[in-house]
């Protein structure tokens, strides 16, 4: 796990290249502790920069940027190849200069081009190569979009890098914010691909390569979430005894191959089903106790410890439980900002953080569960939502559109004229023009996917949050999830090309990566999801249960009795933290005067809201976190 940037200046408005790269990648140290580099061609404008954290081929000869054997490619490469080793006895090569995964991926890229060589990966990677033969770069980013890339064009230069914060770091680059983009965060609390928070940059979409050749930019997709979803939908015949002995086989493969490293490898383990199966298997496969973390929250309403500790003692782990306090996750706070480098609203941030930082004490990677409930139909979203789509699609279309129309009248209006219910002796509800203007939005909703935008969606029915913005499109809007004749897998591949990548990805990525720590996602292997998405419905989901069949296998190796209880997240006491000891931040980044003069948010909104939690007559604390976490960002500006 490495983090890179790197620029093509073909202006030559650039005045010190190697200077300016190596500043570039020196902002992404913590995701490369250990080496650093930079390569450089004053001729063509191409500069790379890299930050090494060395997990296989602790040796120079795993050095970045490299250069393939024939000369012709220079890449940057960040991530993993795990079947590395298969594509290195393919390749039949004698004369290797060391067993680092890199100097596979080059060799595969001079002999079988990038887009047949990306295909034989089985990995995370956010990769920059150079062909220094037709000058063009490329850029290109894993399947599900475990690895970051960022990219940006101002005014002749082009960039790139692992995080925002190495484009920012070029002189050319325009930081101003994108109020469009800013909007879908204060929606998700993430901000949705291609978007970032500047107007001037793009995340790389997952599955896809972008050139750039002669200044024209181009890119191709060469694995589609939607296209493979389509293509392998309910094609398993077996039944579920079945489908658990292969899904076994699939997990044990892939996660054997994220077990290879040079450095202490461990796992994360909440006691929950996902995580249990991935420590359970890695214990089965080892020679040795396998070293497991776990987060001991002091607020017992939120602590799993005890059941990861059962799973632990069971399966003979060495196990490490991090207890964790107010204390511990208020002072993390301050930091979030140049931890995730553009807004971002998970509250799991904070214990993924900790977690992190006491687990690179003793291990330098780490497996996770990450993937398995968006595959397997762990959330209840994957019954609910397509139950609500066919009860939309019943509603004539003459309501539908009348429900448009009253949608349009403002909300204050509203919230008067349902207020009035009190004059008869109906009990008062707090901003009832915003619950029937949020009815009329979901009774309007266009598609299932639309449906699926509005389930993560925060500030609806209000005024728009923030000022002049408009609306950027999403894979909510594009109308991919119609192409799957069941409406559960729509939207479990919805969360595969949106909420799976732009926020458990980031989250997992940026609070690992901040401690240099590596992250591995078994259940992201790309074998297991087309299996995942290739079985019937009710091998996912039974009854009222989610992941039916992953249960299955997990009971192979953990008694039920450990393992069968309710879910209960990765959650923090936001609400609690706003009213007490967070209040007085709050109050300072909230403060009606300072919106106003920023000129971004929709002041006397968002201060509204504020006081009508801190006076505990609604609770705003989803809405407000998402609202203080840019403020905070945009003040960590200066």
């Amino acid at each position: 796990m490495c983090g890179f940037a790197g620029f093509l200046d073909l202006t030559s408005q650039t005045p010190d290249r190697a200077a300016t790269v190596a500043a570039m990648a020196g902002t992404l140290v913590h995701r490369g502790p250990d080496d650093s580099g930079v390569w450089i061609d004053d001729r063509a404008g191409i500069a790379l920069g890299f930050r090494r954290l060395a997990i296989l081929d602790l040796s120079p000869h795993g050095h970045q940027p490299m250069l393939s054997k024939d000369g012709r490619w220079a890449i940057a490469f960040n991530g993993e190849i795990y079947n590395h080793a298969d594509l290195r006895g393919r390749l039949e090569r004698s004369d290797w200069l060391g067993h680092s995964d890199t100097e596979v991926l080059l060799e595969a890229i001079s002999r079988w081009g990038l887009d047949r060589a990306l295909a034989q990966c089985d990995g995370m990677f956010a990769i920059a190569l150079w062909d220094r033969v037709e000058r063009v770069l490329y850029l290109a980013r894993d399947r599900i979009g475990e690895k970051p890339l960022y990219w940006a064009e101002c005014g002749g230069v082009f960039s790139f890098g692992s995080e925002l914060k190495a484009l920012v770091r070029h002189p050319a680059f325009d930081d101003s914010i994108d109020r469009d983009a800013l909007a879908l965060f204060l929606k998700f609390g993430w901000i949705a691909a291609p978007h970032t928070i500047y107007r001037a940059a793009r995340k790389l979409l997952p599955g896809t390569i972008l050139s750039v050749r002669g200044g024209k930019v181009a890119s191709q997709t060469y694995w589609s979430a939607a296209e493979r979803a389509r293509a392998v939908a309910g094609s398993f015949g077996g039944g579920r005894a079945a489908a658990a002995e292969r899904l076994n086989q699939l997990l044990r493969a892939s996660v054997s191959l994220r077990m290879q490293a040079d450095v202490p490898v461990g796992v994360f383990l909440s006691g929950g089903i996902d995580s249990s199966v991935t420590a359970a298997i890695m214990q089965d496969m080892s020679p040795r106790p396998v070293h497991t973390f776990t987060i001991a929250f002091a607020d017992k309403g939120y602590d799993e410890s005890p059941h990861a500790r059962a799973v632990a003692d069971h399966l003979g782990c060495v196990h490490t439980e991090v207890p964790i306090t107010d204390d511990d996750a208020l002072a993390l706070v301050p930091d979030l900002p140049s931890i995730w480098d553009e807004p971002f609203a998970d509250p799991a941030q904070l214990p993924t953080c900790l977690l992190a930082r006491a687990t690179r004490q003793d291990v330098t990677v780490a497996l996770s569960g990450d993937g398995a409930d968006e595959l397997f139909g762990g959330y209840g979203i994957y019954r609910s939502l397509p139950a609500d789509w066919r009860r939309l699609e019943a509603i004539p279309a003459w309501l539908r559109r009348l429900a448009g129309g009253l949608d349009l009248m403002p909300s204050a209006m509203l919230n008067a004229a349902a207020g009035l219910g009190h004059l008869v002796g109906r009990k008062r509800r707090s901003y009832p023009g915003f619950r029937v203007k949020k009815a009329f939005e979901q009774v309007r909703t266009g598609s299932l996917a639309q449906l699926h935008g509005q389930h993560y969606a925060r500030w609806r029915g209000m005024p728009a949050p923030v000022l002049g913005a408009g609306r950027a499109m999403t894979a909510f809007d594009d109308g991919l999830a119609a192409m799957l004749a069941d409406p559960s897998l729509a939207v479990m591949v919805m969360d595969a090309r949106t909420y799976l990548p732009d926020d458990l990805c980031v989250k997992t990525d940026r609070a690992t990566m901040a401690y240099s720590l590596e992250a591995r996602l078994p259940f992201l292997d790309h074998a297991i999801v087309e299996f995942a998405w290739s079985l019937p419905l009710g091998l996912k989901i039974d009854g009222d249960i989610g992941k039916a069949v992953l249960r299955d296998v997990l009971y192979g190796y953990v008694p039920r009795a450990l393992v069968d209880r309710p879910k209960m997240g990765f959650e923090v006491p936001i609400g609690r933290w706003l009213t007490g000891r967070l209040k007085g931040w709050a109050d300072d980044l909230l403060d009606e005067g300072r919106l106003r003069s920023q000129g971004l948010l929709n002041a006397p909104m968002v201060s509204a809201c504020w006081r009508d939690h801190r006076l505990g007559a609604k609770n705003w604390q989803t809405e407000l976190w998402h609202a203080l976490m840019f403020q905070a960002w945009f003040e960590s500006r200066g």
